[in-house]
């Protein structure tokens, strides 16, 4: 069944809480005869005739057969989270019984809600804007305290507030544009071109920013891909396991020990890095799975927004180094060169003789002498691409809809610096304004809102 705006009465139920076994298990039931269906199934109160946002302890029956005790709590419309009446019934957390309850709801009328309808219904019962219902998916996805607080703001309506605003400063320059097209013949000017220049010229700025945001959003979002990368036995799976302050990798003196990709997760002053542990890298492998691994490593090397290349600073001359790292060439990737072993030889030495490479870093993976230092490069590179604005694009969908308005906007000043006819200062100010609608959902198809609420989890 897609998304439509025609079916969104119809009594839907589904589990909630995350699947498994555990203390208590909550079924969420909603649609315009919700509170009626369950009711029927429900001994205990009369729950057709108790406030709002009340509980009530019951049993929950299929036919005469107790199949839980329950606790319903009871949302009357328009005042829950679809807007609609709503129900959710917390039962114990036996994937049994929870199935059960859902058997008998469907039995009753109701039917099993699709990833996201909830939030579906709160968009369209205007609870939520679409920025609001994506940043519902974005905050049970964070799992770092940026990500969090992110996603919190955007929730809160934040991002909401200020595409809002500027849509409404377009909306009334465009109206005042519309106005003098209607009189053309009388030649008048509504709209001061100087204070549409500056206003447009605002506009623009702010939504640039917005857009150059979205680089340090993404990261936030998904983490940043992040590959140790270099020479078989130069310390890579160590390096991986001083970062993550656990054994997660395999270490073994025996070159190419690692034959795949190893990933994991760590998360430095709240962002959140997918550090990737990577087969050594050499002209002639050992054997067909090592040339996979390294066949791999080459893919992500390419995929990854930074690389810490790992070389052992006692066998690696300043030559060899300049050669290795030419295999990098023409990646946008951030490389950052790391000198491993320093604590096997005379440190001063070593620094001395790579002292034409600026950007290197000395350490010891092993005892995990300056890994401190790594992790402060690494927190500096994310914090260049920050902004100084609270409101960080992290969503594509709003990162392309913010470009086409941006060009839109361009288009605008572009027509006024060659005092182009009204008609088409019309045309682009409506583009705009449509960009800045498809944002908040002031604008939408059911394709959009299939293609959203799509990857929710179901019972949100």
């Amino acid at each position: 069944m897609s998304y439509t705006r025609n079916n969104i009465t119809d009594p839907i139920c589904a589990i909630a809480t995350a699947a498994g076994i555990g203390a208590i298990g909550v079924i969420r039931v909603s649609g315009k005869d919700a509170i009626t269906l369950v009711n029927k199934c429900f001994t205990g109160k009369n729950l057709e005739k108790v406030p709002s946002h009340t509980l009530h302890l019951g049993k929950f029956m299929d036919g005469d057969k107790i199949v839980d005790e329950v606790l319903a709590s009871v949302f009357i419309e328009p005042k829950s989270y679809t807007g609609q009446n709503t129900i959710e019934l917390s039962c114990h957390g036996s994937p049994y019984i929870q199935q059960r309850i859902l058997q008998v709801l469907v039995q009753q009328g109701a039917r099993l809600a699709q990833p996201g309808e909830f939030t579906l219904r709160a968009f369209l019962n205007k609870k939520l804007d679409l920025t609001q219902a994506e940043a519902v998916a974005d905050l049970i996805a964070s799992d770092s305290e940026v990500s969090h607080k992110t996603a919190m703001l955007q929730m809160r309506g934040g991002f909401s507030l200020q595409i809002a605003t500027l849509k409404e400063k377009l909306v009334n320059f465009a109206s005042l544009i519309e106005l003098e097209l209607d009189f053309s013949e009388e030649d008048v000017e509504f709209a001061s071109r100087p204070e549409l220049r500056e206003l447009v010229q605002h506009i623009y700025n702010l939504i640039s920013e917005l857009i150059n945001s979205f680089k340090y959003g993404n990261a936030i979002k998904n983490g940043i891909p992040t590959v140790i990368a270099g020479k078989p036995n130069a310390g890579k799976s160590t390096l991986l396991n001083a970062l993550v302050n656990e054994e997660r990798a395999i270490v073994s003196a025996i070159a190419g020990t690692t034959r795949d990709t190893i990933e994991e997760m760590f998360v430095i002053n709240g962002i959140m890095f997918r550090l990737i542990d990577t087969a050594g890298i050499r002209e002639h492998a050992a054997d067909s799975i090592e040339s996979i691994g390294i066949e791999r490593a080459h893919e992500k090397i390419k995929k990854a927004s930074i690389i810490l290349y790992l070389f052992d600073a006692l066998t690696t001359t300043p030559n060899d180094l300049s050669n290795e790292l030419m295999l990098f060439d023409g990646l946008e990737s951030i490389i950052i060169p790391i000198g491993n072993k320093i604590d096997l030889g005379d440190e001063m030495q070593i620094k001395k003789d790579f002292k034409d490479f600026k950007e290197v870093i000395f350490i010891s993976s092993k005892e995990k002498v300056n890994i401190s230092q790594l992790t402060q490069r690494l927190i500096k590179i994310i914090e260049n691409d920050k902004v100084n604005n609270d409101i960080i694009i992290t969503n594509i969908r709003h990162y392309e809809a913010l470009k086409l308005s941006g060009e839109a906007l361009e288009s605008v000043l572009q027509s006024m610096k060659e005092q182009r006819s009204g008609e088409l200062l019309a045309f682009d100010i409506r583009k705009a304004i449509f960009h800045l609608g498809e944002i908040v959902g002031d604008i939408s198809t059911d394709d959009l809102l299939t293609n959203i609420f799509s990857k929710f989890c179901i019972g949100k």
